[in-house]
């Protein structure tokens, strides 16, 4: 008897940000400093990236100001400017980060049922708790959230968005023009919810989208993400720096999952990735060269004594990173990649010079330099080895880089039969291989807690 499950397919995203993710993107030549607050600009990058058949262009998010002397901070709200995409686009799907620290749930639960109407179903929620300090301090609040806090808020608000986003039954809209009644009110449901962080009465005021909910990403590797990701996410953004370490989280992600009553296959875990192409292996060391050389070592210096909550001056350039370090559980901002950072220090016995190097590329995700043809097999070998999904595709430039990767990576993995070579479907949820969830009318939807209530799962 032969199977009916369907190979797996890669999934790849292409994760845009300003002129690129390289620090020292903008200071190449080529670059356009204003690029990152246009338009047009963000047009071009999806269109590249639909052309390469990505699942979705992914946009990053912080309610705060990064040191403006550093590199380009200017961030537009990425749910006004992906709906503003999606009528330049036909099928890619548009993954927008949002805050559970720093939004109400109506309010986001609404941008993104508009969303994901306006696009036609390609709407997908990255769902953060902010790590950074600053943000507290531009919402009246004198100190950042703890850790484990912001993961409890963060429960509670995603149950609460899925309330609203089922409070509508899908045939609650009758239009019936005889009777002149518009919509059944036995099928629009109140989220009545009362809980430790929020009170919610109504029913949203945007009836059920294309998709039922966006798709439910996730990104964070700590303890309390990797349970919450267990709990709501169906795709995972994580950084790993080695195939071993990859294949540990994805077996332990996949592992929560199925205890939960999950199919794993429900849970695409991507890795971000950073990758600088070039023709020939010189070309692409020489590149990556061009990267180095342009960055500033001590503004990297200074990023990360904030990281590492270190004085500057415990941090000399051509010297390793202090014995004594705080432990991750002293870490209120984003403990998975402190982590990652120091334990790639220690295991490859970085310099500070050479540590701020690694992460100038990607801020801790993987970087590396090769050929179309090395880049096409790192990719695979990840993809069959049970470490990774697919993933978080990060030029390092934009938009050169996503243009190489597209004209000159994505065809060897067609040719390889990872890839798609043309969309099946027509929503974000059909390019995952997910199903649309069905709306139950039912306080905290038996969609959520079939995978654990709040206490169970972050306990």
């Amino acid at each position: 008897m032969t199977s009916s499950r369907k190979p797996r397919q890669l999934h790849l995203n292409a994760f845009v940000m300003n002129v690129g993710h390289h620090e020292a993107a903008w200071r190449l030549p080529e670059s356009d400093v204003s690029g990152g607050t246009g338009l047009d600009h963000y047009v071009r990058l999806a269109r590249i990236a639909e052309r390469g058949t990505f699942d979705s262009i992914f946009l990053a998010d912080h309610p705060a100001v990064f040191p403006v002397h550093r590199r380009p901070t200017s961030v537009l709200d990425p749910t006004v400017l992906l709906a503003a995409v999606a009528a330049s686009t036909e099928r890619i799907g548009l993954i927008a980060t949002a805050s559970t620290s720093y939004n109400s749930p109506y309010n986001l639960a609404r941008r993104f049922a508009s969303l994901d109407h306006v696009s036609g179903g390609r709407a997908g929620w990255n769902i953060v708790t902010t790590e950074v300090p600053d943000a507290a301090r531009n919402f009246g609040l004198d100190e950042h959230p703890r850790h484990d806090d912001r993961y409890r808020r963060a429960a509670e608000f995603v149950d609460v968005a899925i309330k609203l986003w089922d409070s509508w039954s899908d045939d609650a809209i009758l239009a019936d023009k005889e009777r002149g009644i518009w919509a059944d009110p036995e099928r629009v449901h109140p989220a009545a919810h009362r809980g430790e962080f929020f009170s919610v009465a109504g029913a949203l005021n945007v009836s059920r989208s294309p998709q039922g909910w966006p798709l439910l990403v996730q990104a964070g590797s700590s303890e309390a993400g990797r349970s919450f990701a267990t709990r709501y996410a169906e795709a995972v953004f994580t950084a790993q720096q080695s195939i071993d370490d990859a294949r540990a989280f994805y077996a332990d992600l996949k592992r929560r999952a199925s205890g939960l009553g999950r199919d794993p296959e429900g849970i695409k875990v991507m890795p971000g990735l950073v990758p600088i192409v070039g023709a020939t292996e010189a070309e692409a060391e020489a590149r990556s060269r061009l990267f180095d050389e342009h960055l500033n070592p001590e503004l990297g210096r200074e990023e990360l004594a904030r990281i590492l909550r270190l004085p500057l001056e415990d941090l000399p350039l051509d010297r390793q990173l202090p014995a004594d370090l705080p432990d991750e559980t002293e870490i209120e901002g984003n403990r998975s990649r402190y982590t990652l950072i120091v334990e790639t220090a220690r295991r490859e016995h970085l310099t500070v010079r050479e540590l701020v190097r690694r992460l100038g590329g990607g801020r801790g995700h993987r970087t590396f330099h090769g050929t179309p043809e090395q880049i096409a097999d790192t990719i695979e070998e990840w993809f069959t080895s049970g470490a990774a999904d697919g993933f978080n595709v990060m030029p390092p430039a934009l938009p050169g880089d996503l243009s190489t990767f597209v004209d000159e990576v994505i065809p060897i993995l067609r040719r390889r039969s990872l890839f798609r070579s043309e969309y099946t479907g027509t929503t974000l949820r059909e390019h995952y291989g997910l199903d649309r969830p069905e709306a139950t009318g039912l306080p905290i939807g038996q969609s959520v807690r079939r995978h654990g209530t709040v206490d169970e799962v972050l306990a």
